[in-house]
């Protein structure tokens, strides 16, 4: 328990820097024109690093989606086009996007409850304290600042996951120090096979579909 506890406390202050920003979510959606050409396509897979599809972020947390961009912006997370658009983004900007995306979740709530894990991946899962930090259903992280990860694509799961191995390269990769240490646990198939797992359980994000005439 002081091992899990060590790492939520280490996940939020890695997280708690960013600001705090009201939001709008009105506003949000008249500033999402550079989302939409990737994220309000269903299906739709990028080619770098991999291919992959896309996340869904429609139903993720706000105060993760403002994480995310603010990390891509400062480089911490490297990624060509997202630093692009995300240093575009002043922080209203990425307050009002991510409660535009964040108030999209399907309803009702997921349960509590989830499928179990084989078990291989259920001792993956253990040894990485992933519930610790994420929820025991993955969709009810114990901070906001944390992503829902609950049945989020399998490929781009595993893509994130790997990011975190990824060290002195300009173009790839993503600086978490708590992040990192765990997923360096493991081989790329181990966090494939966790991938797989999350993308498979109930969840409260989606790929919503938006209008290109904005």
């Amino acid at each position: 328990m002081k091992k899990l506890l060590q790492i939520s406390l280490a996940l939020a202050a890695a997280f708690g820097g960013v600001a705090a920003q009201a939001q709008d979510a009105r506003a949000g959606e008249k500033k999402i024109a550079m989302c939409i050409g990737c994220h309000g396509i269903v299906g739709y897979q990028a080619s770098f690093p991999e291919i992959h599809k896309v996340p869904m972020i429609a139903g993720q947390n706000a105060k993760y989606i403002v994480s995310a961009l603010t990390a891509y912006a400062k480089g911490e997370r490297k990624h060509p086009t997202m630093g692009g658009i995300a240093g575009s983004l002043s922080e209203q900007d990425m307050a009002d996007v991510a409660a535009f995306y964040e108030q999209q979740a399907k309803l009702p709530a997921v349960a509590e409850s989830i499928p179990a894990a084989p078990a291989n991946v259920a001792e993956l899962l253990t040894k990485g304290a992933c519930i610790s930090c994420h929820g025991a259903n993955f969709s009810k992280p114990i901070d906001p600042s944390y992503p829902k990860l609950a049945g989020q694509h399998a490929d781009y799961l595993s893509v994130a996951l790997k990011s975190y191995k990824i060290e002195k390269n300009a173009n790839v990769g993503r600086s978490n120090g708590v992040m990192a240490g765990q997923v360096k646990q493991f081989s790329n198939a181990e966090l494939k096979a966790i991938a797989n797992y999350i993308s498979t359980l109930p969840t409260e994000l989606a790929t919503v579909p938006q209008s290109k005439f904005r």
